[in-house]
């Protein structure tokens, strides 16, 4: 790897150590030539895997597309950057370890609304909201109403 202060192609790795749920291997350098330090990382590349939408086109699965579907439904909620790229990182490895070409746009969405579920609750609904295509309050109602019964019954307890 070329030292990205002199391009002397000439380093030794000073630490190793294993990120982001073991998916990076972040490595310092420290340059053999001018004795500087750097930073890299490796990952593991990209699996290819197509996302249908409902009109038969075919996106690529874009972590950031999650990530900012996540932030906008957790807008002005008490939920952190942390608490949301561990939601993107499941939903990742969800996706990754169970297809392996192509995930139909609503199974997708499934995965997304079932993590943020159980992050938090006025979040959930502003996704589903979109996500389901809500065209009055009978649908926010149908969506609701399970949650207010969980409520109810954890209460009574």
């Amino acid at each position: 790897m070329k030292c990205p202060f002199c391009q002397v192609d000439n380093d030794k790795v000073v630490d190793s150590r294993s990120s982001e749920d073991g998916f990076v291997i972040r490595r310092r350098r420290q340059c053999n030539g001018c004795q500087r330090r750097y930073t890299t990382y490796e990952r593991i590349a990209e699996v290819d895997i197509k996302v249908v939408k409902k009109n038969g086109v075919r996106q690529p699965f874009l972590t950031d597309k999650i990530r900012t579907g996540l932030q906008r439904a957790c807008w002005k909620r008490p939920v952190s950057d942390e608490q949301i790229e561990a939601v993107v990182l499941q939903i990742q490895q969800d996706v990754y370890k169970n297809y392996e070409r192509e995930i139909d746009s609503e199974e997708l969405g499934k995965i997304v609304i079932e993590n943020l579920a159980t992050l938090d609750e006025i979040a959930y609904i502003r996704f589903a909201s979109v996500y389901r295509s809500f065209s009055d309050l009978r649908d926010f109602l149908d969506e609701l109403q399970p949650m207010i019964e969980s409520t109810r019954k954890k209460r009574a307890k």
